[in-house]
């Protein structure tokens, strides 16, 4: 899978595939600002929790250029820090990877903006390379689970073009199918954003993994006739209980599961974990714009007084969820004890 995601020191810029306009066209789309970082998020140039985190901490370091050299350039910062950590409110990462960028700066002395830009830079070039080989090892731990000839329901995109690069339920399945088992991805196509039919079945095709897309609406039928063996899914935040929020339709997705006794597993790094919420009853669910659901490629297919729902994620139950795949180990029936124990684990 191509590189998505990159920080052009000689422009100053982050450069990412804007995914926006796949699979039809690959084009860039260059950030040299918080607030294209802020749009960027929001209209969805780059999503998926990890990529998001990975995103947010070289958003970091064109905060601090932008910043300055003046008297008040770290009230300018702080101000760019807090519109950047605020852009998206469900995923868990960018808060997360805002706060990591702060912390690591610590109770440094930095003279300007550009001076603290340079140390951030090589902080947020780290964090990028640590969350694909934290991705690796998540695929490593959930290979287990998947056998030769298996077919795997994923829901929206949950692969490299969703983190820092390989994949966190497609991470899985990449580990799968490199061990050498014949692996079926069934995608999702994931209305409205089309998550899993434009991107997940794109970035497969690219790396020679069978995949099928399958409507929404058909994952129970697919399941009735035995042609789903697995269900691994992403997330976007994870709270202290197991409960997961992912996006729209995957709690339908287990609820469906657990009807067929498949097995249903999340694939997440501990980044996503907030254990400052006790509960998916606590997570914010964010309410996107009604157009994402009103028109397809810019063609109205709704009446335009008629109004829609466009909640962009649902909470699965951690009852629901065979385990959760971290980069440590499976999480079996995640609850708050079994969660706290693997996380305290070296």
């Amino acid at each position: 899978m191509m590189e998505h995601i990159y920080f052009s020191k000689e422009k100053n810029r982050l450069i990412l595939l804007d995914q926006r306009l796949l699979p039809l066209k690959e084009e860039w789309f260059e950030c040299q600002d918080t607030s294209d970082i802020v749009y960027a998020l929001q209209t969805m140039v780059v999503r998926g929790a990890p990529a998001i985190g990975v995103t947010a901490a070289y958003g970091c370091v064109l905060a601090a250029l932008e910043s300055g050299s003046g008297k008040d350039w770290q009230d300018k910062l702080n101000r760019n820090l807090s519109l950047l950590a605020s852009a998206r409110p469900t995923a868990a990462n960018l808060a997360w990877a805002v706060q990591v960028m702060q912390d690591l700066a610590g109770k440094a002395e930095f003279s300007s903006g550009p001076d603290l830009a340079g140390f951030w830079l090589e902080q947020a070039l780290h964090l990028h390379e640590q969350d694909i080989l934290i991705n690796r090892a998540i695929g490593r731990q959930g290979r287990t689970v998947l056998e030769d000839g298996d077919s795997v329901m994923t829901h929206c995109n949950a692969g490299a073009l969703a983190t820092g690069g390989y994949g966190t339920a497609l991470g899985v399945v990449r580990a799968a199918v490199e061990q050498g088992k014949d692996i079926l991805v069934i995608a999702n196509e994931t209305r409205p954003f089309l998550q899993g039919a434009r991107l997940t079945a794109y970035e497969l095709l690219k790396d020679g993994i069978k995949v099928k897309v399958a409507c929404d609406n058909a994952c129970g039928l697919l399941m009735s006739k035995g042609l789903v063996n697995k269900v691994v899914v992403g997330a976007d935040r994870i709270a202290a209980n197991g409960d997961v929020a992912n996006k729209i339709g995957t709690y339908g997705v287990a609820l469906a599961a657990a009807r067929h006794n498949i097995p249903f597993y999340v694939a997440a790094p501990f980044s996503t974990f907030d254990l400052e919420t006790s509960s998916g009853d606590q997570i914010p669910i964010e309410d996107r714009t009604p157009d994402e659901v009103k028109y397809i490629n810019k063609i109205s297919i709704i009446p335009n007084e008629v109004e829609v729902f466009n909640l962009a994620f649902d909470i699965t139950p951690a009852g629901l969820i065979t385990g959760i795949i971290t980069e440590k180990g499976i999480i079996e029936k995640p609850c708050q004890d079994s969660i706290r124990a693997i996380m305290a684990q070296p």
